[in-house]
């Protein structure tokens, strides 16, 4: 059974063919990011799969039944943008309606408060939410049922980054969970700490990529004398590069103990070491060009 599995789908406005042809099939539990400028169909692609937007030809099928049947949905969440919650109910109230929606008892709304972080505010109206509240009591809604397949548009979206680490972590932790994913993001940086699964959705098509088999793994070394550093290195036959106050190499995890074994056989103090991976930047730029094809 497909977690998810998209048949030759296709989405229309006017004369506008924003999905062309789409087919996707994901039969195993992961996280998928969804990544394209802005106005390219990332949302519409979500709200036809979710059956909000009816599909112009097609088929979409969640947990191996059609969206079109609303009980997929006991299984299936979708955080969509703040526009769906009411500035003059609580956060207590939203949930405790979803949570009557799909039966369960009241007590989950206390367990996915604490588990998002708002139980501060969770007795508070929505109209005097920060942003980034909205976001966590919409990342609450979305994981009340424990969805089989949680489908999240934007999420981190408004989100300082000691939010945006904790969504990282809960989502991290679902995935764990055998959680499918989809999500669409413009943070770059938090794609490549969440998944290695990109779907690029760029002329109505989707572009599938392992971002394992493109990732660069950097590592910066604060050293208290660069140029020694930098001299030894390269004549020992490593890529490196210096910086104000140390080095920069890409080199495999395996070859890091080695390269750390050279600069101390030298009595060169290694302050601190950070590890940077990148990738999906890099391809957005490829598959996007530089500044991205607005459409």
């Amino acid at each position: 059974m497909a977690i998810l599995a998209l048949h030759h789908l296709s989405k229309t406005y006017k004369k506008q063919l924003v999905l062309n042809k789409i087919s996707l099939t994901i039969d195993s539990p992961g996280i998928w990011a969804l990544i394209g400028p802005n106005g390219v169909g990332k949302t519409t692609l979500l709200n036809v799969i979710t059956n909000i937007l009816p599909e112009s030809s097609g088929t979409v099928e969640l947990l191996g039944e059609s969206n079109k049947g609303h009980k997929v949905f006991k299984k299936v969440s979708f955080l969509q943008d703040n526009t769906v919650l009411f500035d003059y109910l609580t956060g207590y109230d939203h949930l405790n309606y979803v949570c009557k929606v799909h039966k369960l008892n009241k007590e989950r709304v206390r367990e996915v408060a604490e588990q998002v972080g708002m139980e501060s505010y969770l007795k508070k109206r929505v109209g005097n939410y920060s942003l980034g509240m909205k976001q966590h009591l919409l990342l609450a809604m979305s994981i009340v049922n424990e969805p089989e397949l949680l489908l999240l548009d934007e999420p981190l979206n408004g989100l300082d980054p000691t939010s945006a680490i904790l969504m990282r972590k809960i989502l991290l932790e679902l995935g764990k969970k055998n959680t499918t994913i989809i999500l669409s993001s413009h943070n770059l940086n938090e794609i490549d700490r969440l998944t290695k699964n990109v779907l690029f959705l760029k002329d109505g098509k989707l572009l599938e990529v392992d971002m394992s088999e493109h990732e660069t793994v950097s590592y910066y070394f604060t050293l208290p004398n660069p140029s020694e550093a930098h001299a030894i290195l390269r004549e020992k036959g490593y890529i490196v590069e210096e910086t104000a106050n140390g080095i920069v190499t890409e080199i495999p995890s395996s070859k890091l103990d080695m390269l750390i074994d050279e600069i101390k056989d030298h009595s060169i103090e290694i302050k601190d070491i950070h590890k940077e991976v990148t990738g999906s930047e890099k391809l957005y730029e490829e598959v996007f060009g530089v500044r991205g094809q607005q459409r």
